[in-house]
């Protein structure tokens, strides 16, 4: 785990803080500081495929993530784990649309997920979390809430991060 004082933390908070301000007119200190600790998180990329299946391999494809998040028919032993998956989706959803879009093909090919469900998934999944409001949870469900209504411009915000990330890569060279 990185540091809070880390300076790629600092550099993705004040990054994605100014990116969602200027481009999407986001200006949510709570939503931009929990997208920012997301960027931080996945560079590391066992954290990006932290879902594991039955054998303990990581699961890479969407369907598969959702599948996994079903407390009923699929592989989640509890609500609490539901939740937990159904927030890596969202997460999972938001950094590969918004900083990887390429990556993703606008029409289902051969069993990949297409940009639509992807943004559909991860809307879907913030949502769910968001519907987890007593206890626990209670505090942060609002949160989850305006990621899902919000998707669509976090997913732009990251694209305008990118860019950022990749003009300074071109300054450093």
């Amino acid at each position: 785990m990185i540091s809070d004082r880390h300076p790629l933390r600092q550099l993705f908070h004040e990054m994605v803080a100014g990116c969602y301000w200027r481009h999407d007119g986001i200006e949510d200190p709570e939503l931009t500081s929990y997208v920012a600790d997301l960027l931080t998180e996945f560079t590391a990329a066992e954290s990006l495929y932290r879902i594991r299946d039955a054998e303990g391999r990581p699961i890479r494809e969407l369907k598969d993530m959702v599948a996994a998040a079903d407390p009923v028919y699929g592989a989640a032993a509890s609500f609490d784990q539901e939740r937990e998956v159904r927030r890596h989706i969202g997460n999972f959803a938001l950094f590969a649309a918004g900083m990887y879009p390429e990556s993703i093909p606008m029409r289902r090919h051969s069993g990949e997920s297409s940009f639509i469900e992807m943004v559909t998934a991860g809307k879907e999944s913030y949502y769910i979390v968001s519907q987890f409001d007593l206890f626990e949870y209670k505090e942060e469900a609002p949160l989850f809430a305006r990621l899902s209504a919000d998707f669509e411009r976090c997913v732009d915000g990251l694209t305008h991060v990118r860019k950022e990330l990749d003009r300074m890569g071109g300054m450093i060279q």
